[in-house]
């Protein structure tokens, strides 16, 4: 059987897929196009790409994280279940909550948690703004991931409220991000954190270029942050 233009490209990553995860996502993919139909979870729906510019890009973490040592994982803003899905799938060990504020997308999720009969996985409808105040969310993770499109500073203070003293907070971003990442240097701060290290590539065997910018937790989010829901965005911090 021939390898699929998938599998040579995880392995570009170091990620060699069992065939209990090939079947996962190939279902994760039949249920994205099947309820893309009814709803508006991706403009990708031809399978090379879908496993390209959702699943690798997703796991293309491991370039800057060893998930092996990860055990707890928040996707803020998770829409359609990127990266937070496809992490699950190859790091079955990890604790996964995902978080989106469009119930639908919880629906979609929940779908697909139990069609892929994944475990230790949960699908919260709700804001960032809200779910951070709550004790059981706040601080409780190694890691908080986001491909959320939002400037740096805005998500900054959705994610880092969530990653407890020494995890990280990674933001899947592209194009340009300096004068971003300028900008959001202040917030970063005021919210706990240190920008680390930011990654520049492309996905394996393409053009498309990404950048990881890792910030690391080293003090505690001030109580006050984030700030009530909508103030984020619209006033981001300076």
């Amino acid at each position: 059987m021939e390898e699929r233009i998938f599998d040579i490209k995880l392995r570009k990553l170091g990620i060699v897929l069992t065939e209990k995860m090939k079947e996962q996502f190939d279902r994760y993919f039949e249920l994205l196009v099947e309820w893309n139909r009814i709803m508006n979870l991706t403009g990708i729906t031809d399978y090379n790409e879908v496993n390209e510019k959702h699943f690798l890009d997703s796991l293309a973490i491991v370039k800057v994280q060893d998930m092996e040592m990860i055990s707890t994982v928040i996707d803020i803003g998770t829409g359609a279940g990127f990266p937070g899905i496809p992490l699950k799938i190859v790091y079955p060990h990890l604790k996964v909550t995902l978080l989106d504020s469009l119930n639908k997308r919880i629906k979609f999720l929940n779908c697909v948690i139990q069609e892929l009969a994944l475990e230790d996985i949960s699908a919260l409808h709700g804001r960032a703004e809200d779910f951070a105040k709550k004790g059981e969310y706040r601080e409780r993770y190694d890691l908080c991931v986001s491909r959320a499109v939002a400037n740096l500073a805005t998500l900054s203070e959705y994610c880092l409220p969530y990653v407890k003293r020494n995890g990280l907070f990674v933001s899947y971003k592209s194009g340009e991000i300096e004068e971003e990442l300028c900008k959001s240097e202040k917030a970063v701060s005021v919210l706990g954190g240190k920008i680390e290290k930011v990654e520049k590539f492309c996905l394996p065997e393409s053009d498309i270029s990404r950048s990881f910018v890792m910030i690391r937790k080293d003090r505690s989010t001030p109580g006050r942050f984030p700030r009530k829901a909508g103030l984020p965005s619209k006033e981001p911090l300076q």
